[in-house]
């Protein structure tokens, strides 16, 4: 038996079904920020996402933030378009993990983590990096790949 993916079934349909640029042929798109945390535990607000942003996945790299520190990947709050407030998550996209040695990691790599999720924020959606265990200080860097247009 051949079976076909939801995707492809629009394809084939009579009449066929015209498949959002975030399913065929969009533009890979990149956000990138940086920020250097100076001896806190805190949440920073990195990029916003635009709505309608299908995630691919990214990476999180940081330097040595220092004995006992974690550093998580999330998001703000944000109220999505049925006009419900989202609460913020601070490890959406990757669970707190241990910062002490310099290192970089996926992130949104999981169904559970987010990846090919659709960003659903007619305001855009703020990730955030946030630090905790112990103060961190050093470089963090975050990074996700979507598909708008």
């Amino acid at each position: 038996y051949m079976a076909n993916s939801v995707q492809y079934a629009k394809t084939v349909d009579t009449p066929s079904v015209k498949l959002e640029t975030t399913e065929l042929h969009g533009r890979v798109r990149v956000a990138y920020a940086d920020f250097t945390a100076a001896g806190a535990q805190e949440t920073i607000n990195m990029f916003k996402l635009p709505n309608g942003a299908r995630i691919l996945g990214g990476r999180l790299n940081h330097a040595a933030l220092g004995s006992s520190t974690t550093v998580s990947v999330g998001h703000a709050a944000y109220v999505n378009a049925a006009g419900t407030t989202v609460a913020a998550d601070v490890d959406e996209y990757k669970a707190a993990a241990g910062s002490t040695s310099a290192t970089g990691s996926a992130i949104a790599a999981t169904t559970a983590l987010g990846e090919n999720s659709v960003v659903d924020a007619p305001d855009g959606l703020v990730v955030t990096a946030t630090t905790a265990g112990a103060n961190a200080t050093g470089l963090i860097t975050v990074q996700m790949t979507y598909v708008l247009d």
